[in-house]
């Protein structure tokens, strides 16, 4: 066990509060793969379940809005989710202790189920775009200011203000600001209005697991109400998803015809915030995409 003592019995009170009834905490195993968290393994006397520990660099309330969005997708019940069980303070450090899930491998139908699940979760519409409280994509503050329509979302609560910090770190000039305001000032034209879908936000390769029983699952959500094509576009950034993924979604859901144009603009987003985490190697990246669509 590689957890501080008292961390260790202020968890064991958590647990014995949460199930209303006396909680031990025999191991805890580091689990490795993540690079903002650290995480464990934890076995108790109620079985065994997941934790994220974070020294609180990014926000007091990480946690509790990554176990919102938790919350927020379980509660559709169009795929599978970890669920949040408490999340809290200790000292200086913030958690996240959730349902844990063990991974297997991916049954024949894994990529059908979960192009359909992806599908089902769109189907969860909102009056209007955003969500009533800002979250985070990884370790990047993410405002969910509400908008009537997604031109108006993507070019204020996306594109323009990450623009600007690129601008004042010196990552993009002001040619790139330019040529991304002229952009924005024609998203309506571009990009098909759509009633705004309940998204996961983050769903790249490293966000998705086959479970025990071989069925997809996704954690790690930066939730919000968007444009449905943003999910799809960023599944398609990094790879790790099997061409039947985007055929099973696209029986199940259709996009809009030009959707295949359409997917640089949308991952425009994910490159800007990983042009401000990691730096000048996606400049190239959101310079192309821009002068793509200039």
């Amino acid at each position: 066990m590689d957890l501080h003592q008292h961390f260790v019995r202020h968890i064991e009170e958590r647990f014995s509060d949460f199930f209303q009834a006396p909680v031990s905490l025999t191991d805890a195993i580091p689990v490795h793969g993540g690079d903002i968290n650290q995480c464990f393994r934890l076995a108790t006397s109620r079985g065994a379940f997941f934790m994220k520990v974070n020294a609180s660099l990014f926000g007091l309330d990480f946690f509790e809005k990554e176990a919102r969005g938790l919350i927020l997708l379980a509660n559709t019940g169009a795929i599978r989710v970890p669920r949040p069980l408490f999340d809290g303070k200790f000292h200086q450090q913030v958690y996240l202790v959730m349902e844990a899930l063990d991974r297997g491998t991916a049954g024949e139908d894994f990529w059908d189920r979960f192009g359909r699940g992806i599908a089902a979760l769109h189907g969860n519409h909102a009056d209007r775009f955003g969500l009533e409280y800002p979250n985070y994509i990884g370790k990047m503050h993410q405002d969910n200011t509400w908008h009537d329509t997604w031109h108006d979302f993507y070019t204020n609560q996306r594109i323009m203000c990450n623009v600007y910090k690129a601008k004042e770190r010196q990552l993009l000039d002001m040619t790139q600001v330019a040529l991304a305001e002229s952009i924005c000032a024609r998203l309506k034209d571009l990009i098909p209005e759509e009633k705004p879908s309940l998204l996961h936000g983050d769903l790249w390769s490293g966000n998705y697991i086959a479970t025990a029983d071989g069925l997809p699952a996704v954690f790690d959500p930066a939730a919000y109400y968007g444009h449905r094509e943003t999910d799809l576009a960023m599944a398609r950034l990094f790879g790790g998803f099997d061409t039947r993924f985007f055929i099973a979604y696209q029986e199940a859901f259709p996009l809009q015809p030009g959707w295949e144009e359409r997917v640089p603009l949308f991952q425009l987003y994910p490159l800007l915030i990983h042009l401000l985490l990691f730096g000048g190697s996606y400049r190239g990246q959101v310079e192309d995409i821009l002068r793509k669509f200039s």
